[in-house]
């Protein structure tokens, strides 16, 4: 949740894509990403304007403020409106002790944010988290490649593994995807007829991991030593990772003394992340760690970043995409649920009855859903990045110099929401994306570090997956609506996203 060449913003974001080339030339590059740096500035240079304060109880009141008080959307707003600036010095959690400084320039704006991606300018050793980072007995003791930086010697192989993990098995992605999710509709669709709701957030956690694990290893994980517990084993193992950042709705100060303030220790979570060691090392024998020893990397740093690109990466990332893309789909109402089923239903038709990538690319309402369900609550929300040299950075109404090792924050809600970018900016806008025109805006949606109409390569920090995310949320909504003329939903809060349960499904009348 946590790479290729560029397209334009009017092409298909999978011409490139190795899923339909079958080869990784075009991928494998070594070039730096395009730098994303303004021309020099015309704009008044300002002082970067600072909310901070007493070094130990400031930092300590901004993160009861950030998590309860007022939540960290109101309380970086708050501090725009004060100082008028969304480029400003502030606190940001865990804070003492875990994190000796948490003091950073965040980047609040669509103008600001997207420095984090130039890779001339920024450097992401060991950022992926902020200002702290997990135990290393939490991975096998290896830095995985999230927090290794691009100018280090690991980045470019290991990001190499990653886009042979994605490709190598491409052609089983589309039917294990239906197998798997058509499953799981089966037994919602059940569920509702029988108790008039039905969980999709729980069967979307062991839909997912079942399908990543089958599609992408050709294992299944109920016929392994691990059964149906992997899906439990990564959430804990995750809780254990970015605890000091999370907050589970516990009684307030209970949860700030003990999650916030002390690290969980990792022997409390060894023997079951052993077990998904096990089984990672079994399902990646062969082909995958065959590519890994060509590329110079050893079996036990290739498994711990394959088991986490896998669990933490793709699997975090899917369980906290698709309740969102149900989320707002259900919420846009029954004319755009409509639209999607006859555009779906036309699209598949033409095919003959099979979902493949030509029927999904005559689909532009339902791939302008899924942008949009990426720009108006992107799955990864933080990005953080150290400045490698002074340099100005640009917010819509000034400039501002950072210097060499300033640490840098941006909270992507406030850039993908930019009013000054995009219109009715806190709407859902099912058509948002709908025609070359307003493809452009692309440019805009920033989900994967990166924009979405720039492709990841082995220079970058873009996700490796970028693609493959949106190929599945793309392939979730077409099952959808080749089953069901609507649904409804009902939605509750979880610690990563939302939780959603669905409450009817009308099935297909046409």
């Amino acid at each position: 949740m946590a790479s290729f060449l560029s397209v334009s913003s009017s092409s298909s974001p999978y011409h490139n894509h190795p899923l339909l080339r079958g080869k990784l030339t075009a991928t494998l590059t070594n070039n730096p990403t395009t730098t994303t740096t303004s021309p020099p500035t015309t704009l008044p240079i300002r002082k970067i304007p600072s909310d901070l304060s007493l070094p130990l109880l400031g930092p300590l009141r901004d993160r009861f403020a950030y998590f309860y008080t007022q939540g960290r959307g109101e309380y970086l707003r708050s501090r725009i409106n004060r100082h008028r600036s969304t480029v400003l010095r502030l606190n940001v959690p865990p804070g003492p002790p875990i994190a000796r400084d948490p003091a950073v320039i965040a980047l609040l704006d669509a103008v600001s944010f997207p420095v984090l991606f130039d890779a001339d300018l920024i450097e992401k050793k060991n950022l992926f988290t902020g200002t702290f980072m997990p135990s290393l007995h939490l991975t096998g003791g290896y830095r995985t490649l999230s927090y290794i930086d691009t100018t280090e010697p690991e980045h470019a192989p290991l990001k190499k593994l990653l886009f042979f993990l994605l490709s190598h098995r491409r052609t089983h992605v589309v039917p294990e995807f239906r197998s798997t999710f058509g499953n799981l509709f089966d037994s919602l669709e059940s569920d509702v007829a029988s108790a008039g709701t039905a969980d999709f957030s729980e069967g979307n956690d062991q839909a997912a991991f079942n399908f990543l694990i089958r599609s992408l290893f050709g294992k299944d994980p109920a016929e392994s030593e691990l059964g149906t517990d992997g899906p439990n084993i990564v959430k804990k193992w995750v809780l254990f990772q970015l605890g000091p950042i999370l907050t589970l709705g516990l009684p307030s100060l209970l949860e700030d003394l003990t999650l916030h303030s002390i690290r969980l220790p990792s022997f409390l979570i060894k023997k079951d992340y052993d077990r998904l060691v096990k089984f990672f090392l079994d399902s990646s024998a062969g082909s995958i760690l065959d590519e890994a020893y060509r590329l110079g990397l050893s079996k036990e740093e290739a498994v711990h970043n394959i088991l986490f690109s896998t669990c933490f990466n793709a699997y975090g990332g899917m369980t906290i995409l698709f309740p969102n893309v149900l989320k707002w789909v259900g919420r846009a109402g029954s004319r755009v649920q409509a639209e999607l089923a006859e555009e779906i239903r036309a699209a598949v038709k033409a095919e003959g009855g099979e979902v493949t990538m030509k029927a999904m690319e005559s689909m532009p309402l339902m791939k302008s859903v899924i942008y949009e369900c990426l720009r108006i609550e992107p799955p990864v929300s933080l990005q953080y990045g150290r400045a490698r040299k002074d340099f100005i950075v640009n917010s819509h109404e000034a400039a501002f110099e950072i210097r060499a090792g300033e640490l840098l924050f941006g909270y992507q809600p406030f850039a993908t929401k930019d009013p000054r970018v995009f219109d009715r900016a806190e709407e859902f806008v099912a058509d948002r994306f709908v025609g070359e025109e307003k493809e452009k805006l692309l440019s805009h949606v920033l989900w994967s570090n990166g924009p979405e109409n720039v492709s990841p390569t082995v220079g970058d920090k873009q996700c490796a997956g970028k693609d493959f995310v949106v190929l599945v949320a793309r392939m979730l909504l077409v099952e959808l609506f080749l089953r069901y003329d609507s649904f409804d939903v009902e939605v509750g809060a979880s610690a990563l996203g939302s939780s959603v349960k669905l409450t009817s499904l009308k099935p297909a009348s046409f």
